[in-house]
This record gives C-alpha cells, sequence and structure tokens, in this order.
C-alpha cells in the first residue's frame, strides 16, 4: 500500500467546533491509518498551546497557526512570527474601530475581556454573542489582553460587526495580510483573522511533503471551513466535511458525513486509508 500524509482540519473536522474531544470513530481510524504505515498531521488555525490536547491524542506532527508554525514530531520546519510593527499597527487600528481581537503566539492566547463594550451598539443577537465568546475563551485557555507579555504573535483574530470596522487596518495591511473573514449568521456578526502572505495551510502542506519526500499526490486533506481552502487546492485529493462551507464542497474531490456522523471515519475507509 502506498503511504500517504493526511492532514486534518480540528474545528469542525476532527472535532466539533471549539472542541478538543474527537468522536472515538475519528482516533480509531487515525490509529488504524498510523498503523498501516500513513502519517496524519493536524492542519490548523489553532497554535501549538491551543492544539495540544488533540496532539497528544498521538498525532504526527501539525501545520499549525494556519501554517505559521509547522512541526513534525520534534523538529520545527517553519517558524513565521509577525513583525512587531505589524502586531502594533493591527492592534491599534482594529481597537480603535471598535474590533474584537485575540492575538496567538506559539504557546499562549490573549483576547480583549471587554467584548460586551464593543458590541454596545450591536442589538438582537449581542447577549447570545457575549455568551458565545466567553465559553470558546474558558474552553480554549484564552488569557486577558492584559496579561500579554510581548513574546511573538503569529496571528490576530477579530470579531466585528460590519466588514467597514476592517477597512483602515485592511489599508494598512492588507499587503502582508490576508484578511480572513467568516459570517457568523447566528450571532449576526463577522469573524476572521489575519494570515500572514508568507504561509498558508497549502505551504505547510507542502513543506510536510516535501520533509518526508513525498509528492503532493500522496497527500489527503479534511476540512470544513474556507480557512482551509488553501489545504483543498494544494492536496492530492480534498475532502470536505457535510457540516462544512457550500463553497469548498463544491471543490472538493470528495464530501463525507459530518463530523459528528462518524465522518472521518467513512471518509478514511472511502479513501483505503484503512
Amino acid at each position: 500500500m502506498k503511504k500517504k500524509l493526511i492532514f486534518l482540519d480540528i474545528d469542525g473536522t476532527l472535532t466539533p467546533a471549539g472542541s478538543n474531544t474527537p468522536p472515538e470513530s475519528a482516533m480509531r481510524a487515525v490509529k488504524r491509518a498510523q498503523a498501516l504505515g500513513h502519517k496524519v498531521f493536524l492542519c490548523t488555525g489553532r497554535n501549538p498551546a491551543m492544539l495540544s490536547p488533540v496532539l497528544a491524542l498521538g498525532f504526527d506532527g501539525a501545520v499549525a497557526g494556519a501554517g505559521g508554525y509547522v512541526f513534525a514530531g520534534e523538529e520545527v520546519l517553519f517558524d513565521c512570527p509577525m513583525t512587531a510593527e505589524q502586531l502594533e499597527t493591527g492592534m491599534r487600528l482594529l481597537r480603535e474601530n471598535g474590533v474584537f481581537r485575540t492575538i496567538e503566539a506559539k504557546d499562549a492566547t490573549w483576547g480583549d475581556e471587554d467584548l460586551g463594550e464593543f458590541l454596545a451598539q450591536a442589538g438582537e443577537g449581542n447577549s447570545e454573542l457575549v455568551r458565545w465568546r466567553k465559553a470558546l475563551a474558558e474552553q480554549l485557555n484564552i488569557l486577558p489582553m492584559r496579561e500579554y507579555d510581548g513574546r511573538p504573535v503569529y496571528k490576530i483574530v477579530f470579531m466585528c460587526k460590519t466588514a467597514s470596522q476592517l477597512e483602515p487596518a485592511r489599508q494598512a495591511l492588507e499587503k502582508d495580510f490576508n484578511f480572513v473573514v467568516q459570517d457568523v449568521a447566528a450571532y449576526q456578526c463577522l469573524n476572521g483573522e489575519l494570515i500572514n502572505r508568507r504561509f498558508d495551510k497549502g505551504r505547510g502542506v507542502r513543506i510536510v511533503a516535501e520533509h518526508f519526500g513525498l509528492p503532493l499526490e500522496d497527500t489527503i486533506g479534511f476540512g470544513d471551513s474556507m480557512n482551509d481552502l488553501e489545504m483543498i487546492q494544494t492536496v492530492g485529493c480534498s475532502v470536505c466535511m457535510d457540516n462544512g462551507s457550500p463553497k469548498l464542497k463544491e471543490i472538493s474531490d470528495l464530501v463525507c458525513p459530518a463530523v459528528e456522523d462518524d465522518g472521518l471515519y467513512w471518509g478514511f475507509e472511502k479513501l483505503g486509508l484503512i
């Protein structure tokens, strides 16, 4: 059997969004695939600290921080934080325009604490959004922004009500950063992240494939949202979860059942990985 490199997004693909616990069937599929000689990597927007509970389940490495930090086992293959100037500019312009911010270093995450203040004029759905954000912060161990200690940051995650709030930061930083914006319809807001144009999940896949000396045709990627786009476009075989983005489904080679419906196991079996 030809050995494959398998890349798994976490939230909405390997686990329900915001969770660290994959369905039992998903981990059974991963272990069986590894026993057959395949390598299974996490490929996620999470930084290493946020993905560590999942990594501890026995993966071979990760494309972390949306590609800004890539490692195989204990070996770091790529490491690209923001510059101090980029971070200062982005944080200032987002703050001045009422955007809620989270910043991610390699081993810690900090978030603004005053979401209610930022969304004071948000109207209907505001209280629900506050509860959702607080729950997410607790699950992912997000520290208060006041405790940020200056260590290198790889990504700024933002939340706001309108796209116009992002324009000043976009004008200043879009030459260096891709503004990946997703609509969170249930909470009437925009949620997204600034991704350095020097990396993405697809380039992370390439780095890992080169490290193992395997062609891209021997790579498989599972994802669910448009922040998986570059991975889906890069891998030899692309799979979107049924709970995923309609746009991503259209360009993927295969659509498998939702994460809670044993979709990952179904996909591994369908592709002959187990």
